[in-house]
C-alpha cells in the first residue's frame, strides 16, 4: 500500500505498529490527526479492537502511568494492548455502547447533570411558600435523606396491600384459609384461629358476611392484644398467652425477617405497587414539592420533554421581572445564571436529537445508543481542544433523519481542534468523513488486516472491499416486491408509554416493520403488540440480552450442538474402552476439565494496583480440558480443538453429521461463521447474542405458523451482514411465520411485506401511526418521515446522499 497523503487540517499522524489485539494481524496503520476517521469493516473484522482495544487503550495506559498507583485501583481500566509501538498520541476519550446505571434512582437528569443545575435554580429561586425555610439543593434531590419523601424512601412508589390482596376469595371462612398469608394448618394459622374465637368472632362464617369493622380490624388494626390460650402447642393440652397483630403487621413483619426468595415471593404475592400516597410518585419530600418555578414544582418540570423546558424557564425569568414571583434581586440574578448553563446543557441533547426525553427517564429505560449521546452532549460542552475522541457506533438506534443531527455535533469536536474516531455502520457518515479505515476483508479469524486507509472517494475501487459494494451503490437495487398477508389480526386500545389508545392492524404470515424517528414509541407498540399477541399465538421475542453471564457459556453450548459433539465423541472406541459418556467431554465436569483453571480455559492474575490480567491456562493451553480427556480423538482432532474450530470450519468438519451441521449452518445463514465454538458468552456483542438466538430459533422444527418478534436486530451490523440477516427473515415470513421488527435500516424496511411506522415526532410529539403501508407505497406517503430515505437508498448512496458533506 503507498505511502498515504496527510490531509492538509491534520498536524501529523498517529502511527500504529505491530497492533495483534484480538484478531488483529501484527496491523501497521498511520491515521491522521485533527480528522474525522470513520473504522467500517464487517461485524467481527476488528474495528473496535484496533479504534478501542489498540489506540484508546494505549492513551488510557499512558496517562495512568502519571496517575499514583493507589489512585489506579479507583479507575475503571483497560488492560495494555498487544502492539508495539504508536507513536504521535494524544489524550484519549471513549464514549462506547454501554447499558445505563442498574439502579432505579438514576436518571437522565442524574447522569447529565442537568437535575444538579435544576436544584440549585430552585434552591436559589425558588417561589417558596409564605414562612418557609429556604432549603439547601440537596433538599431537591430524592437521593439524599433530606429530599427523599418520608413514606416511601425517595423511590416513587409504594407496596401495600389491600383487603383484596389478603383475602382473594371473600366467600371463604377463616376457618377455611379466607386471609391468605394464615391460611396454613400449621401452627401459625391455629394460633389465629384460636385468637379470631377467643376474641368472640365467628372462624367458620363466610368472610363476606363479617362486618366491614371486624375486617378491617382483622387485617389492619395497630392494637396487639394478648389473651390466654389453650390448645395443643407441644403435642398436649397446655395454656399459653397469644399475641394479636392484624394480618398486615404479619405480612410486612415476616417480609423484612425473611431470607428464603421461596417465602418472599410467596409473601409479595399479598402486596401490590402503587405510586407512593404521600408524594404521589414524585419521590420528595412535601417541603421540596411546595417549592415551585414558574408554577411548577421541580418533579413536574423534571417530566416535561427537553424541548418543552426552554419556553417555561424563560417564562420564570419574565415572572421575576414583571414582579409577579416572590424573589429578590440575588435570586433573580442567580436565576438568570442558572437558566443559561441549564439551558446551554438541554440544547446540546437536543442538538442530537434526544428533545423527546424527559430528566426523569429512568437510565435503565435508555438504549446504549441515547446513552452515548448524552455523554457526547457533555463533551459537546466541554470545549476541550487537542483530544481524540473514540466512539462506538453514534447513530446506533437513530432514524436516518436523526442522523443529520448527530453528523453536525460530530464536526463541532472536529472544528474544535480535536481528532475523532468513530467506530460505525451508517455508511452515509463514513462517506462524508475526512478519511476511512476499512478492516477485513471478513470477520473473525479471515479479518484482522487494514484493507483500505484513506480519504473515502479512494475506497470505490477497492474490489475486495465489502463496504465499498454498499458505500457506492454496487448492489442490486431492491424490488419492493410485498407478499400479501395470510390473514390480519386488529389490535385495539394499545396503550404503552406515549403509545396512547392507539389501534392497529398486523398482517400475519408476513414481514412487518414498525419504524419511525427516534422516541416515536417503536419499542412501546412492539411491546404492547407483542402481550397481546401473546394471549392466542405462540410469540418468540429475540432480544440482545446476553445468552450467559459466565465464560462456561458459548456458542456451542448455547445452540445445543455440543450435546451431539460429545456423544460424538463417547462413542469413539478410546471413550468406549474406558467406559466414558458424554458427561465426560464437559468442561463443566470434574472429572474431565482442567483442574488447574477448572475448565474456564483461562487464569485471572490479580495485580492490586493494575487491572485484572487474563492468561492462557498454563496447564491446558485454554483447551479447558485435563490431558487424559484430549487423549480421545475424533477424525483426528481432540474436544478441545474442536471447540476452537471456527463455524465455517465446523460445518465442513461435521457435514455427515446431520444434527450438527444443520446447527452450524444456521450460524453461517446469520453471519456467524467467523465465531469459533468455544466463543465464552462474555465475549459477544448484542447484536452477535441476538443473531445466536435467531439462529437456534431456525434450527427448531416448525409445527405451527407463529409470531417472531425483533427489536433493531441490525444494531452492530455491517450492511452485508444485514443482507444476510434479511435472507433469514424473509426465509421465516415466506414459512408462514409472522415477523415483526422494530427497524431503521432501509435494507430491512425495503424486504418487508408491510411498514408501520410512528410519529411524527418523539416523546409527546410521537406515539401515533402517521403511516402503514408496502414499502412501495411507503415512498410516496405524505406523512412519512421514512418514505424519502428508503428512496435515496434506492436510488443508491453516491447519487442521493443522506445528508450535505461537509464544506471546506
Amino acid at each position: 500500500m503507498p505511502e498515504p497523503t496527510l490531509p492538509p487540517q491534520s498536524s501529523g499522524w498517529i502511527r500504529v505498529r505491530g497492533a495483534r489485539e484480538h484478531n488483529l494481524r501484527q496491523v501497521d496503520v498511520d491515521l491522521p490527526r485533527d480528522c474525522f476517521v470513520v473504522f467500517t469493516g464487517v461485524s467481527g473484522s476488528g474495528k473496535s479492537s484496533l479504534a478501542f482495544g489498540t489506540v484508546f487503550a494505549e492513551s488510557q495506559r499512558r496517562y495512568l502511568e502519571s496517575v499514583a498507583p493507589y489512585a489506579r485501583r479507583l479507575m475503571s481500566q483497560v488492560g495494555a494492548p498487544e502492539v508495539d509501538s504508536i507513536d504521535g498520541m494524544p489524550p484519549a476519550v471513549a464514549l462506547q455502547q454501554a447499558r445505563g446505571a442498574t439502579g432505579t434512582r438514576s436518571s437522565l437528569g442524574t447522569l447529565s447533570s442537568l437535575s444538579d443545575v435544576l436544584r440549585l435554580l430552585f434552591s436559589r429561586a425558588g417561589t417558596y411558600p409564605d414562612g418557609a425555610d429556604h432549603l439547601p439543593a440537596s433538599a431537591f434531590s430524592p437521593n439524599t435523606a433530606v429530599g427523599a419523601c418520608p413514606t416511601c424512601g425517595g423511590t416513587g412508589v409504594s407496596r401495600s396491600t389491600t383487603e383484596a390482596l389478603l383475602v382473594p376469595d371473600p366467600t371463604l371462612s377463616i376457618d377455611d384459609g379466607a386471609i391468605g398469608v394464615w391460611a396454613s394448618r400449621a401452627w401459625v394459622g391455629q394460633n389465629v384461629r384460636r385468637m379470631v374465637t377467643k376474641l368472640g368472632i365467628d372462624v367458620h362464617a363466610p368472610w363476606h358476611t363479617l362486618p366491614q369493622e371486624t375486617r378491617d380490624w382483622l387485617l389492619f388494626t395497630d392494637e396487639e392484644p394478648r389473651m390466654l390460650l389453650t390448645g395443643n402447642k407441644q403435642g398436649e393440652a397446655s395454656q399459653y398467652h397469644g399475641h394479636w397483630s392484624s394480618a398486615e403487621k404479619y405480612l410486612m413483619r415476616n417480609l423484612a425477617r425473611t431470607q428464603s426468595a421461596t417465602q418472599r415471593e410467596k409473601l409479595e404475592a399479598f402486596r401490590a405497587e402503587g405510586p407512593c400516597p404521600t408524594c404521589h410518585g414524585k419521590r420528595l419530600s412535601p417541603a421540596a414539592l411546595a417549592v415551585t418555578f414558574a408554577g411548577r414544582d421541580i418533579a413536574q418540570i423534571a417530566a416535561m420533554p427537553l424541548t418543552d423546558l426552554g419556553g417555561l424557564l424563560e417564562k420564570g425569568l419574565a415572572q421575576q421581572a414583571r414582579g409577579t414571583d416572590r424573589h429578590g434581586a440575588a435570586a433573580s440574578s442567580a436565576a438568570r445564571s442558572l437558566v443559561k448553563d441549564f439551558g446551554e446543557r438541554v440544547e446540546a441533547i437536543i442538538g442530537l436529537g434526544l428533545g423527546y426525553l424527559s430528566m426523569d427517564r429512568s437510565s435503565t429505560a435508555l438504549s446504549p445508543g441515547e446513552l452515548q449521546r448524552v455523554r457526547l452532549a457533555g463533551q459537546l460542552r466541554s470545549g476541550l481542544f487537542g483530544v481524540l475522541y473514540v466512539l462506538d457506533e453514534p447513530s446506533a438506534g437513530l432514524h436516518p433523519a436523526d442522523s443529520e443531527a448527530l453528523y453536525a455535533a460530530l464536526r463541532q469536536l472536529v472544528a474544535r481542534g480535536n481528532s475523532l474516531f468513530v467506530v460505525e455502520h451508517d455508511l452515509s457518515i463514513a462517506l462524508h468523513a475526512d478519511w476511512v479505515v476499512d478492516v477485513g476483508p471478513s470477520a473473525g479469524v479471515m479479518g484482522g488486516e487494514i484493507v483500505y486507509s484513506g480519504p473515502p472517494a479512494g475506497l470505490a475501487d477497492v474490489t475486495e472491499s465489502t463496504t465499498a459494494e454498499f458505500m457506492f451503490g454496487h448492489t442490486p437495487t431492491p424490488t419492493l416486491a410485498a407478499t400479501a398477508p395470510t390473514s390480519w389480526t386488529t389490535l385495539e386500545h394499545l396503550t404503552r408509554h406515549n403509545v396512547d389508545d392507539v389501534t392497529v392492524d398486523v398482517p400475519l404470515g408476513v414481514m412487518t416493520a414498525v419504524t419511525g424517528v427516534s422516541g416515536a414509541g417503536k419499542t412501546s407498540l412492539l411491546t404492547a403488540i407483542t402481550e397481546r399477541l401473546e394471549q392466542d399465538r405462540r410469540v418468540t421475542v429475540i432480544d440482545q440480552r446476553p445468552i450467559g453471564r459466565s465464560p462456561r457459556s458459548n456458542l456451542a453450548t448455547y445452540t445445543g450442538l455440543f450435546d451431539g459433539v460429545r456423544r460424538l465423541f463417547a462413542a469413539t472406541p478410546e471413550a468406549k474402552d474406558r467406559g466414558w459418556g458424554a458427561g465426560r467431554f464437559s468442561f463443566n465436569v470434574a472429572e474431565g476439565r482442567c483442574p488447574t483453571c477448572d475448565g474456564e480455559g483461562f487464569i485471572a492474575i490479580e495485580l492490586v494496583f493494575l487491572p485484572t490480567s487474563y492468561s492462557s491456562c498454563p496447564t491446558c493451553h485454554g483447551s479447558r480440558y485435563n490431558p487424559e480427556t484430549l487423549d480421545v480423538h475424533y477424525r483426528g482432532r481432540d474436544i478441545g480443538q474442536v471447540l476452537a474450530m471456527t463455524a465455517v470450519e465446523a460445518a465442513d468438519f461435521f457435514a455427515d453429521v446431520p444434527a450438527i451441521h444443520r446447527s452450524l449452518t444456521t450460524l453461517l445463514d446469520v453471519g456467524l461463521g467467523y465465531l469459533t465454538l468455544g466463543q465464552p458468552a462474555t465475549e459477544l456483542s448484542g447484536g452477535e447474542a441476538q443473531r445466536i438466538k435467531l439462529a437456534t430459533e431456525l434450527q427448531r422444527p416448525r409445527r405451527d405458523q407463529g409470531v417472531i418478534v425483533l427489536d433493531e436486530p441490525t444494531g452492530g451490523l455491517h450492511p452485508v451482514n444485514v443482507r444476510d440477516l434479511v435472507r433469514v427473515l424473509r426465509r421465516l415470513a415466506d414459512a408462514g411465520d409472522t415477523v415483526i421488527t422494530v427497524e431503521h435500516d432501509m435494507q430491512v424496511i425495503a424486504a418487508s411485506d408491510w411498514v408501520i411506522e410512528l410519529g411524527p415526532g418523539g416523546g409527546d410529539q410521537g406515539g401515533r401511526i402517521v403511516a402503514a403501508a408496502t414499502p412501495a407505497d411507503l415512498l410516496d406517503h405524505p406523512d412519512s418521515v421514512t418514505g424519502p430515505y428508503l428512496r435515496r437508498a434506492m436510488d443508491g448512496p453516491t447519487r442521493s446522499p443522506a445528508f450535505s458533506p461537509r464544506t471546506p
